[in-house]
C-alpha cells in the first residue's frame, strides 16, 4: 500500500521516555518511517518492532548522530526529559547536523529558552500546555479546548439554552458574542459544517472558534 503523502517524511526520535515513546508510536502508526535512538539498552529493547527501527545510542554525543545518520533526516523529535543537559546537547547536535525541522520537549521555561536560542525550530511544553487546557475544562462548561498563541481558540461545547430550537441565523451567536459556530455534531450522526440555516438541538455538540475571552463568555451562558 502506498504511503499517505501527508505522512511520508522519515522522522528520528531521540529518547523513548513517556513523551518520546508516545510520539514515536503515533508517528509509526500514521505511516512515517521512524528511527528511534535510545541510550538505555533495556528501554530500547522494549520498543523493537513497535516504532520502526530502534538503535541504542547517546544522542548527546555528535558521534551518535553521525553513526545513526540522524542528521540526514528532515524531521527530528527530542523527547529527553530526565536530563536537561542531554536534551540540549542532543538538540544542538541535530541543529548542527542541519536537520531542517527539530522538535524538542522542554520541562521548564528556562529549558525552553535555551532550546530556542540554540536554534530548535519547535519547542513543546506538554505539561504546561496540558495544565492550561485542563484549567478551561474543569468547570464542565467546555468539552474540549485548543488554544493558539494569539489568544484564539477552538472549543467543543454543549449548546447554550438560547440557541436550542433555533437556527444559527435566528440565535445570532456571531453578532451577540463575536464567535463563529464552525460545525455541529449529534450522537450517531456525522459532523456537519455550520451554515446560517443550521438548526441547533439540545443533543448537538457545537464546535466554536474565536477569541478565548469571548468563547468563555459564551460558555458561561446557561
Amino acid at each position: 500500500m502506498a504511503r499517505n503523502r501527508l505522512y511520508d517524511e522519515d522522522v528520528v526520535v531521540i529518547g523513548l521516555g513517556r513523551f518520546g515513546a508516545s510520539a514515536a508510536m503515533e508517528l509509526h502508526r500514521l505511516g512515517h518511517k521512524v528511527l528511534a535512538v535510545e541510550k538505555d539498552p533495556a528501554i530500547a529493547e522494549q520498543f523493537v518492532g513497535k516504532v520502526g527501527k530502534v538503535v541504542v545510542g547517546d544522542a548527546s554525543h555528535p558521534s551518535a548522530i553521525e553513526s545513526t545518520r540522524a542528521g540526514s533526516f528532515r524531521i527530528a523529535v527530542v523527547g529527553i526529559g530526565t536530563s536537561i543537559e542531554a536534551s540540549i546537547l542532543a538538540a544542538s547536535n541535530l541543529v548542527d547536523a542541519g536537520v531542517p525541522s527539530v522538535w524538542a520537549k522542554a520541562v521548564s521555561p528556562e529549558h525552553a529558552r535555551i532550546l530556542q536560542r540554540i536554534g530548535v525550530h519547535h519547542v513543546i511544553r506538554p505539561e504546561a500546555d496540558s495544565g492550561r487546557r485542563m484549567a478551561h475544562l474543569v468547570n464542565g462548561k467546555l468539552l474540549d479546548y485548543i488554544e493558539f498563541d494569539d489568544g484564539y481558540a477552538i472549543v467543543k461545547m454543549a449548546p447554550p439554552r438560547e440557541t436550542v430550537g433555533f437556527t444559527l441565523a435566528q440565535s445570532q451567536i456571531r453578532s451577540k458574542y463575536g464567535v463563529t459556530v464552525v460545525g455541529v455534531k449529534a450522537p450517531g450522526e456525522d459532523f456537519t459544517h455550520a451554515v446560517p440555516e443550521t438548526k441547533v438541538t439540545a443533543h448537538h455538540t457545537l464546535i466554536v472558534s474565536g477569541p478565548t475571552e469571548l468563547l468563555e463568555r459564551l460558555a458561561s451562558r446557561p
